[in-house]
């Protein structure tokens, strides 16, 4: 999958298992950066990857 690749709110909820409404509060809270094309948003495959990342727990993390 490309970098650059954009994602539609239905794509990435569908992706992360959540509802869109959860995907547009991570983009209102600025947790979650997306472009507004035209009243609707979408969002580059690497940052939500890096969304996720940041979001992920491990042991590593919580030790710090």
């Amino acid at each position: 999958m490309a970098d650059n690749e954009l994602l539609t709110v239905d794509e990435v909820a569908k992706e992360v298992k959540v509802h869109t409404e959860t995907v547009r509060s991570w983009i209102r809270k600025r947790e979650l950066p997306a472009i507004d094309i035209g009243g609707e948003y979408r969002i580059y495959r690497r940052d939500l990857e890096d969304f996720l990342q940041r979001r992920k727990t491990t042991r590593d993390r919580e030790s710090t």
